[in-house]
């Protein structure tokens, strides 16, 4: 990151909602509990879909990719920003700033590419059902996986490596409660109309393909569906989609809310709550979105608490 008086800036103030007071406890209560929820929730889908060998399809694959993403996105913010709404001194280290800003987009490309990849899958499962273990075979998830990480992070080594070459103007305060490229953006000495003109055409792009892909599987999908002749066949195939859909919904619409919506006097405020959305509260929901909706899952717990209290006894 360059500088304008020849030193390194040595730490950040993070204002996050210091002018708002009042807002700081509950929104420590609601940060902490949704870090260990977070964490206890999406281990046990990891660790279910692990252990389970019933859960050895591709499908929990990516399910359990899903839930380290999340545990890896939450831990990028939450422990931070529950030392600072502790603090009077909301401060934030230039390694901790760069680290954030780097892990933040990266997290969140990945988990758009990785979402599209969930619904080829679907589409396979639904559509293809016969060919659905030969094309969804272990060497191509774990190309798919490991696809949807290597776009994410060199998304967001583009996207950073340009804003750290900004030079910024003290005092660094930044108007957010993590370090985003926005909020970065605007302690910058020079015009960054060029910078904000990048991050809105790599947003388009990295959230408008795996988007349209995840139409063209769902528009396939609901094609499918609707050929199948049982009313109880059709339950079934939108019963593997729904909890999909439901966690397709909550990430692109606060992405599309964070990132494409018009400029007025309360985005500041606005970007701020669809960041707390769209890093603390979604990673919370997803385990409980694919676990209280999926049959499968339910199951594979109740045999496990049944190992550990057989073992117990």
């Amino acid at each position: 990151m360059n500088w304008v008086n020849g030193t390194i800036p040595q730490e950040f103030i993070l204002l996050g909602f210091s002018d708002r007071p009042w807002l700081e406890f509950p929104l420590l209560i609601v940060f902490f509990i949704s870090y260990i929820v977070t964490i206890f929730g999406n281990l046990t889908i990891i660790l279910v879909s692990r252990l389970d060998s019933k859960l050895h399809t591709p499908m929990y694959f990516f399910l359990a990719n899903l839930s380290f993403l999340d545990l890896c996105y939450i831990t990028s913010t939450a422990p931070q920003t529950l030392v600072n709404l502790c603090s009077t001194r909301k401060v934030m280290s230039y390694g901790g700033c760069v680290a954030q800003l780097f892990m933040f987009p990266a997290l969140g490309a990945t988990e758009c590419v990785l979402l599209a990849v969930m619904s080829f899958d679907r589409f396979v499962a639904v559509c293809r059902p016969l060919h659905y273990s030969v094309i969804m075979c272990q060497r191509l998830c774990f190309q798919l996986a490991a696809a949807s990480w290597v776009t994410g992070f060199s998304n967001s080594v583009w996207l950073s490596t340009l804003t750290l070459q900004l030079p910024l103007c003290g005092p660094y305060m930044v108007d957010h409660f993590l370090c985003e490229v926005p909020a970065l953006l605007k302690l910058s000495c020079v015009d960054t109309t060029a910078n904000e003109a990048e991050l809105f055409f790599v947003s388009v792009l990295v959230r408008l393909i795996p988007l349209t892909l995840i139409l063209i599987s769902y528009a396939f999908i609901v094609q499918a569906v609707f050929r199948i002749q049982s009313a109880e066949g059709r339950q079934k195939a939108f019963g593997t989609c729904g909890s999909h859909l439901i966690v397709l919904s909550l990430f692109y619409g606060t992405a599309v809310s964070m990132y494409f919506h018009p400029p007025s006097p309360n985005s500041k405020d606005r970007e701020k709550m669809v960041s707390l959305f769209y890093g603390i509260i979604a990673p919370m929901m997803n385990p409980f979105i694919y676990s209280l909706r999926n049959k499968e899952v339910k199951e594979a717990f109740k045999r496990l608490a049944a190992i550990v209290f057989l073992i117990k006894e």
